[in-house]
């Protein structure tokens, strides 16, 4: 299995508009940074996790020739907003895109995209195939998902094991039976927002806490704002194991 980082930053990006700061003015590639995704290729199948409104650019920049499912993790904005970019995948190989997530997720789908849904058969509109999850083991493609129930705040959300790979995101709180789960992962990537404590989101201490408790041979850190700082300076911070992830970052699990 192949991932890739597709974004790594939090709601607003890197560099943030207006902002300028040491981080948003950086020159270093690293610290540039879409809204969050990731890229799954597992053999001849292709696998995105989230389309947040830099969707389009991001699978332009990877050369994502073919798409065979989402999944979505919650219903924010920055991770739904690019669903409307499938439209060219849909063309090109001619069939509705599968789209998994829970049912509330999916519900809001609807209401922010009414006329993928509203039973128009209008040319060049998104094709979707919906499939409702729950916390149960589900396949996509003949390929087992494990779903990871984490809360942000008070939002349920869904992370994903898939084989030996990890993938949670937005999270606050971890329950103990869902860190059982998530034991025996390989590789796990955790949200890591600022250094400060935040209401929704691990800072960079709690997720090094969770990950050091997990012991995965290697942990990455995404969900990054401008506000944890420069990613050679954070890097220098961390565990041996743990690194920030970036986008473009690929490796193989």
């Amino acid at each position: 299995m192949k991932i890739t980082f597709l974004g790594t930053g939090t709601s607003q990006g890197v560099p943030v508009i207006g902002c300028t700061c040491e981080v948003c003015c950086s020159v270093d590639y690293r610290d540039k940074r879409l809204r969050v995704s990731v890229h799954l290729q597992i053999e001849d199948k292709s696998i995105i996790i989230d389309t947040g409104p830099d969707f389009r650019q991001q699978v332009l920049r990877e050369r994502i020739k073919t798409l065979d499912a989402l999944l979505f993790t919650h219903e924010h904005k920055d991770h739904t907003a690019g669903l409307d970019d499938i439209r060219a995948y849909n063309f090109l190989q001619k069939k509705d895109m599968p789209v998994f997530g829970e049912q509330r997720v999916l519900n809001q789908l609807k209401q922010e995209f009414p006329y993928i849904f509203s039973g128009a058969n209008y040319p060049g509109i998104p094709r979707v195939a919906l499939h409702p999850i729950t916390e149960a083991p589900f396949e996509v493609e003949g390929i087992l998902v494990i779903p990871i129930r984490v809360l942000h705040y008070k939002l349920p959300v869904m992370g994903y094991r898939i084989g030996d790979f990890t993938y949670i995101t937005d999270v606050n709180y971890i329950a103990p039976e869902e860190m059982d789960k998530i034991r025996g992962s390989k590789v796990v990537v955790l949200d890591a927002l600022r250094h400060e404590p935040h209401i929704s989101h691990y800072s960079l201490q709690e997720a090094v806490e969770v990950l050091t408790e997990l012991q995965p041979e290697k942990a990455y850190l995404t969900h990054i704002s401008h506000l944890l700082g420069r990613h050679r300076h954070v890097e220098e911070q961390l565990p041996d194991f743990i690194s920030l992830a970036y986008d473009g970052l690929q490796f193989e699990v």
